[in-house]
């Protein structure tokens, strides 16, 4: 008979209209997924389930009875609380998918809600490189152009802000950002010395930052000795070709002597010429 209830309430839960809620969780923590009971509504029964990748009950309260120890990978990670909230601790990566809490009166009447539970990693510390534009005459005296570059290993779902020290916001900050906001482009002058940016990444449950000063990379690589990567290029690739064009012929050489010389020792040669016959 009890079976045949709970598979009755599940059945009936299907033709209920469905309330959503998000809910974000740390891997690590804990997360409630609060019941909500309407006011008024005595329960008698209550029944959670996980949807996703199959469905599976984990935890049930009927007739003032609360049970939790069933066959699903929530096992020995739950608790029901006296509200009904259900409390998952410490979460996992793959915990992450919609939960499903039927309620049913003394009076027979029911209420289903959905809860869509998302599990985050905490972001990992940022990386910041420093990338100097080469002059090339037309931008002012004494000025350096900066690119800034702030990588997140190993994560996901990550968005990516700048913050200048003392400033509310940066300056133009759309002319300046690119790749989602992964890299930042400003210019530096003479008063930008001591200027502090910060690189900060955060997903919806942590976040991170960590600070630079660009000027600092400016001042190492400036001086009367520098040279672009334009110079640079014109002088290596020419003479890659030509180590390559040489090292390319040297082995077409070699491979053709050995094959001519095979070709005049081998024992299998012959020598075509006339025979007098003797009389």
């Amino acid at each position: 008979m009890a079976v045949w209830t709970l598979q009755s309430l599940l059945l009936w839960e299907v033709l209920l209209p469905v309330v959503w809620a998000q809910v974000q969780g740390l891997v690590g923590g804990s997360v409630l997924l609060e019941a909500e009971v309407p006011s008024g509504f005595r329960v008698r029964d209550a029944i959670w389930r996980s949807l996703w990748p199959s469905e599976k009950l984990v935890a049930t309260f009927f007739h003032g009875a609360p049970e939790t120890l069933y066959d699903s990978r929530f096992l020995g990670r739950t608790r029901l609380h006296s509200n009904l909230s259900l409390e998952i601790q410490p979460l996992e990566q793959g915990d992450s998918g919609n939960f499903s809490l039927l309620l049913v009166d003394t009076r027979g009447r029911t209420e289903s809600r959905t809860l869509q539970l998302t599990v985050y990693e905490a972001v990992s510390r940022p990386t910041v490189q420093v990338f100097i534009a080469i002059a090339d005459g037309t931008q002012p005296p004494r000025t350096c152009q900066v690119f800034l570059s702030c990588v997140v290993p190993n994560s996901s779902e990550v968005t990516y802000s700048w913050q200048q020290e003392g400033a509310a916001e940066l300056r133009d900050p759309q002319q300046g950002l690119f790749i989602d906001s992964q890299v930042l482009r400003i210019s530096l002058g003479p008063g930008d010395e001591d200027t502090i940016y910060s690189c900060i990444v955060s997903n919806p449950v942590s976040w991170d930052s960590v600070a630079v000063t660009p000027w600092e990379s400016c001042l190492q690589n400036t001086g009367p000795g520098d040279k672009s990567y334009k110079d640079i290029l014109l002088v290596a690739v020419p003479i890659s070709l030509l180590l390559l064009l040489a090292g390319i012929l040297s082995i077409w050489h070699c491979a053709f002597g050995s094959g001519k010389k095979r070709r005049n020792n081998s024992p299998n040669s012959t020598t075509t010429g006339t025979e007098t016959p003797l009389v």
